[in-house]
């Protein structure tokens, strides 16, 4: 049997390049307190005290991979839109390469949004076009990687 030591596989997997290819999602986490319920309705009352956003779908499988200093080159689709950018932003930041992301005009970025208080998801709240992809971007992907 071989033995291998964590430098050796570090060093490994810094020689390595990948593409990943999926759904692009951008998860948002809506973090804050319940405290009381609402007169009008049996519901919690949602105290918001912060927002952040992280990559989700491929875009996180991308980000793990970067995590273990693997080459990471992203592929999918994300709205011409604010969402679209801060998904992009992140991938940059996280050192994916984004040339395989594309702009559709005609649907939003897919956005995963979650409701968390006291340490507990109390929603989730999804944003996303499930129709298929239309002829003139799976041209565009297959012109890029060629």
């Amino acid at each position: 049997m071989q033995s291998f030591s964590l430098e050796s596989i570090e060093e490994k997997l810094k020689k390595v390049k990948l593409l990943v290819i999926g759904d692009c999602i951008l998860d948002r986490y809506f973090v804050g307190e319940v405290n009381r319920i609402s007169p009008e309705a049996p519901v919690p009352i949602f105290e918001l005290k912060e927002i952040y956003f992280s990559l989700g779908g491929a875009a996180n499988v991308a980000a793990n991979l970067r995590g273990l200093n693997v080459k990471v080159e992203l592929m999918g689709i994300i709205g011409k839109d604010e969402h679209g950018k801060i998904l992009k932003d992140l991938a940059q930041k996280a050192g994916i390469g984004i040339k395989g992301i594309l702009e559709d005009n005609f649907r939003p970025t897919t956005i995963k949004t979650r409701v968390i208080a006291h340490s507990q998801q109390l929603l989730r709240i999804d944003k996303e076009e499930r129709k298929p992809i239309n002829k003139s971007l799976k041209k565009k992907f297959q012109e890029i990687y060629e």
